[in-house]
């Protein structure tokens, strides 16, 4: 479970009157301290080795799949990146040849 799913899911229970508001910020503290940057890179899972974790999406795909990778991988909705890639293709240009050079080399995931 990713840490945006564990934090999603801990709202809800704060919404459902399960957590009290003490209690949901106190549980949100616990998390996000338990992810911390010397935590992360005492375990070996540096920036660079994440990085390589990135997979193209099958499931979640409209045309190569980058943007539901891309959601998966930060947790995102697939959507925002979507229309980020829009935006830089009608304002810088380089939206399209980002996509398609991410679709040649993202591999697909399993």
């Amino acid at each position: 479970m990713s840490i945006s799913d564990e934090i999603k899911r801990l709202h809800e229970l704060h919404l459902s009157g399960a957590l009290t508001d003490a209690e949901f910020a106190q549980a949100k503290e616990k998390l996000l301290a338990s992810i911390g940057a010397d935590a992360s890179y005492a375990s070996g899972d540096d920036p660079l080795n994440q990085l390589g974790k990135f997979r193209r999406s099958r499931s979640d795909q409209w045309l190569g799949g980058i943007c539901g990778g891309l959601g998966k991988f930060t947790g995102l909705e697939s959507w925002v990146w979507r229309l980020i890639f829009v935006l830089f293709t009608f304002y810088f240009g380089v939206g399209v040849v980002a996509y398609i050079l991410a679709w040649i080399f993202v591999p697909e995931e399993a």
